[in-house]
């Protein structure tokens, strides 16, 4: 109407309004016209926006298809269109399996994936937990001229230590040849590697990454020390965990009260009664006080050991210090009562148990019932028990835990 040529920035706006507007028809045609009646050359950040904007709508199909319709409106696509269009395909777990086929495409367009392209494909991969592919597409990275990325690396370590069925062998393996390759593992990736031999039972493994380390001028963290002192002591390696809890100390590196609780359950596995409840004593003076875990965790230890006359005491100086029961505190000292026979009293702390309103997992019925099976008809065990049990159905109808 005013012998005015319609300029690319013109058809930006009125794109970014339509989709502002989800007037995908009238999209429709507006592309249609710049495709079939206009003669200049559509900056490409058009279709970066349009795709990035239908992967926002949930559109794949459409952006696929608007990618590989680039070339027919005067554009050159480049690397930037192709990350663009894999962040919104990979965002999508249902269109994974599209990706091969369109960086495949994309080669006949004439443009060469750069880093940040590798980097996208294997975080996709790392989502899924497919770290073999992963892996595999960061050596062809590195291969294909581009350097290691560190992030890449992090990441698929990461991945790895979340994989339930992997071996430490193959878990080895992958870091050795990402080491080979130039990683360098920082202090959270060490971390991660501690978690996962420790996890794993390899706890003389896993001080032997903390010595490396050290040897690498990274000078552990609490976290570190305190994950290694459990697998340590998992291992039954006491002295080790000795010199380990010491080297802590000698290092300035403080305890904190996971560390405590380690440790405590280690001199308690090791029958060291007063020596652990020296040092329960004491922490409080470091500023660390024992909660209902610490607690727990010196009981579980001592009912396991057999030592049930020190659970007592322990349970005793629980409720000195103001240390509410919780549901496990209970069912850890069932389980010691039935192991010790203490048939009566386990019932008595069965029924204080459902009187301050925690209901009993089945487990605990399964323990108690054979023991029950010896006192006899009429007995006052079998009064309580059945006691009990109406009274945890009228908690679980009201909802109570």
């Amino acid at each position: 109407m005013y012998n005015c040529s319609t300029t690319p920035h013109a058809y930006h706006f009125v794109i970014k309004t339509l989709i502002r507007c989800s007037q995908w028809q009238e999209l429709d045609l507006v592309l249609d016209r710049l495709e079939k009646v206009e003669i200049f050359e559509t900056p490409e950040v058009i279709f970066i926006d349009l795709i990035e904007s239908f992967g926002k709508f949930n559109k794949i199909q459409e952006s696929i298809d608007l990618f590989f319709k680039i070339p027919n409106f005067r554009c050159s696509p480049s690397v930037d269109s192709l990350n663009c269009l894999l962040l919104v395909v990979c965002s999508n777990k249902g269109w994974l399996e599209m990706v091969p086929d369109i960086v495949l495409k994309s080669r006949k367009m004439n443009i060469r994936i750069d880093e940040s392209s590798y980097c996208i494909l294997i975080k996709a991969l790392c989502r899924i937990n497919k770290v073999n592919h992963a892996f595999g597409l960061l050596v062809y990275m590195v291969d294909d001229g581009f350097e290691l990325d560190e992030k890449m690396c992090s990441l698929i370590l990461s991945t790895l230590c979340r994989q339930g069925d992997l071996s430490v062998d193959a878990f080895t393996g992958y870091l050795e040849e990402m080491k080979a390759y130039g990683f360098c593992l920082g202090r959270l990736d060490w971390c991660k590697v501690i978690r996962f031999l420790v996890k794993n039972g390899k706890g003389r493994d896993a001080l032997d990454v903390l010595n490396q380390m050290k040897v690498d001028g990274i000078k552990p963290d609490v976290v570190c020390y305190t994950m290694v002192l459990d697998g340590v002591i998992e291992e039954g390696d006491y002295a080790r965990a000795d010199e380990l809890f010491d080297e802590m100390l000698v290092l300035g590196v403080v305890p904190d009260m996971w560390t405590y609780n380690v440790y405590l359950c280690g001199l308690f596995k090791q029958k060291h009664i007063d020596a652990g409840m020296d040092m329960l004593a004491c922490i409080e003076n470091v500023g660390c006080k024992p909660d209902v875990v610490t607690y727990n965790g010196i009981l579980s230890t001592l009912c396991e050991s057999g030592e049930f006359k020190a659970a007592k005491e322990v349970i005793n100086l629980m409720r000195s210090k103001g240390v509410q029961n919780n549901l496990k505190t209970y069912e850890i000292m069932l389980g010691g009562m039935v192991g010790q026979g203490e048939i009566r009293e386990a019932c008595n702390l069965l029924e204080e148990m459902v009187g301050k309103g925690f209901v009993p997992q089945s487990s605990t019925f399964f323990k108690l019932l054979p023991a029950l099976g010896q006192t006899g008809p009429g007995s006052r065990e079998l009064e309580v028990f059945s006691k009990i049990i109406d009274d945890c159905a009228a908690l679980q109808s009201s909802g109570k835990t």
